[in-house]
């Protein structure tokens, strides 16, 4: 395996092609969600485990039923039930082994349901690794790899959202840019930040 793509397919995702602040995908839970940072790196790390484990459940789905079967049209309602099922899976075996930790995800676990940064995930890997059809080598990997680094990605970006939040409850803000109107234009000029990493050449 060539360790450097790898790497390259890791900071692509986390900063290159960032989903919340190059693909603008999983928005609501970045505003609703960040507003402190324990909440916000709870939320990301949620984020990251569904994505690693839909990356590797979505391309099993991919590799030996909708391709083999002619079925690749079905891709996207296949990939949104297969995260539907596992986070709703998910969520039973927390409530069953841990209570507490049931109890301090609370709202985010079925937040994660409907983040459609879980699925941009999904359809990208479907995308990105598999060619008219066939399966190249090491796709399997560079999927999970892929799934994993754009969780990381996710978090990166709740974290440094959130403690810009904190910070700004400590300032005398106009009326006007109170609230959301500040929250969209500090994410503006986050986006704007991470667009100077799409001039890198991997």
């Amino acid at each position: 395996m060539d360790i450097a793509k790898f790497i390259m397919i890791i900071i692509s995702a986390v900063f290159i092609n960032n989903f919340i602040l190059s693909k603008f995908l999983g928005l609501c839970s970045f505003v609703g969600v960040s507003k402190q940072t324990k909440p916000a790196v709870s939320m990301g790390a949620a984020v990251t485990f569904v994505t690693t484990m839909a990356s590797i459940i979505s391309w099993i789905v991919y590799r030996f039923v909708l391709i083999p079967y002619n079925l690749t049209y079905l891709r996207t309602i296949s990939f949104i039930l297969v995260i539907a099922s596992f986070v709703q899976f998910v969520e039973i075996v927390i409530k069953k082994i841990s209570p507490a930790l049931f109890k301090a995800f609370g709202i985010y676990l079925p937040l994660i349901t409907v983040n459609c940064a879980v699925l941009g995930v999904a359809v990208l890997n479907s995308e990105m690794f598999f060619a008219n059809g066939t399966v190249p080598p090491g796709s399997f990997l560079m999927s999970v790899v892929q799934g994993f680094a754009a969780g990381v990605g996710y978090t990166l970006a709740m974290f440094l959202m959130s403690g810009i939040r904190e910070r700004l409850e400590l300032l005398d803000l106009p009326p006007a840019l109170e609230g959301m109107p500040i929250t969209f234009i500090i994410a503006s000029l986050m986006s704007l930040a991470f667009l100077g990493f799409a001039g890198f050449k991997l």
